[in-house]
């Protein structure tokens, strides 16, 4: 762990002891991108050559939607998020189900609403008109919220593998801290108050 502590002094000290952090800083991020940088320019350089459009990100974008767009959850695999499929598939299954049973409820209340238009016996001889035309709109509305949901779902499957594929070149490890905490000091026998910059390595 370093620390750099900064009192609060005349303008030109805290803008050198600013100075002398970013540098610190800029040090230890060069030392630890120096290795890759070297391939990384050279992967760019043949990308160009080739006439490709040169791509930061280790997962495409693209290819993640176009995956999950032919077969729902492919594209989550494609990004390494595979623990995603199951519950992308449970959705789905639940959505299924009540959409099947929902159009089960429509299709009884409709023949009944046709049966009583006969004048023949229905399943629901306890109903009046307007309460089975009440039962079918019902059930018709329920079935059609489902089949949205599902539409819903299959975006939703989409959007996450378009993210997941944008957000594969972001590094969120936790090798690294950076914390500015307010701090209270000495200098030449008098008290001064400023804040520390601590930079950890774990």
């Amino acid at each position: 762990m370093f620390a750099f502590s900064f009192p609060i002094l005349p303008s030109k000290t805290l803008l050198l002891s600013f100075l002398l952090a970013l540098c610190l800083l800029g040090i230890g991020t060069g030392t630890a991108n120096g290795q890759s940088a070297g391939s990384e320019q050279d992967t760019l350089k043949k990308l160009e050559k080739e006439g490709r459009t040169p791509s930061l990100l280790p997962k495409d974008p693209k290819k993640a939607t176009l995956l999950s767009a032919i077969l729902p959850g492919a594209g989550q695999i494609y990004n390494g998020k595979s623990w995603k499929v199951p519950i992308l598939y449970a959705g789905i299954g639940t959505d299924g189900y009540f959409v099947q049973y929902n159009h089960k409820r429509y299709e009884r209340v409709r023949n009944a609403l046709f049966a009583l238009d006969k004048g023949e016996p229905n399943q629901f001889p306890s109903l009046n008109r307007a309460a089975v035309v009440r039962n079918v709109d019902y059930w018709s509305q329920n079935r059609d919220l489902t089949l949205l949901l599902m539409l819903g779902i299959y975006a939703l499957n989409l959007v996450d593998a378009n993210v997941d594929a944008h957000l594969s070149g972001f590094d969120i490890s936790e090798d690294l801290t950076l914390k500015i905490a307010p701090q209270i000091g000495t200098l030449s026998a008098s008290s001064t108050t400023g804040f520390s910059l601590t930079l950890q390595f774990k």
